[in-house]
């Protein structure tokens, strides 16, 4: 399939961003109620394991969509769902399709990409780069 080679810069910025706004609607569940969820019918209480989460989410989700600090913000993203694979869903059941994680391991894995490959050619990284 090499005829996709000319178009992977694209598709990583699209991976990127796609990924990021995906990733940010968890965040403004959690923490704006928008959109509305019954597991997030209100917000968490400031300070606790959720709400962080959900400020992890919705700040770097955002970041990660313009494509600012895309490698440090991936990496800590990255993080953020190996760690709540491990602590919130590993504990239902062994399989991630019985434990509802399977969403939480593909961003640990998209996010590492992420971070190993940098943002791609639309990112404000890539901009800033080209400026200096």
């Amino acid at each position: 399939m090499s005829f996709l080679t000319p178009f992977s810069g694209p598709l990583l910025s699209i991976l990127r961003i796609m990924s990021a706004l995906l990733f940010l609607a968890h965040g403004t569940t959690k923490l704006l109620g928008w959109p509305a969820t019954e597991m997030f019918a209100t917000p968490p209480e400031p300070m606790t394991l959720i709400w962080f989460a959900g400020v992890l989410e919705l700040v770097g989700g955002a970041l990660l969509a313009v494509g600012f600090m895309t490698r440090p913000v991936a990496f800590v993203l990255s993080g953020q769902m190996a760690f709540a694979y491990f602590l919130g869903h590993a504990t239902q059941a062994f399989w991630p399709v019985q434990n509802g994680g399977d969403a939480a391991i593909l961003y640990c894995f998209v996010f590492l990409y992420i971070a190993a490959a940098g943002g791609g050619p639309w990112s404000l990284d890539n901009a800033l780069a080209k400026k200096a």
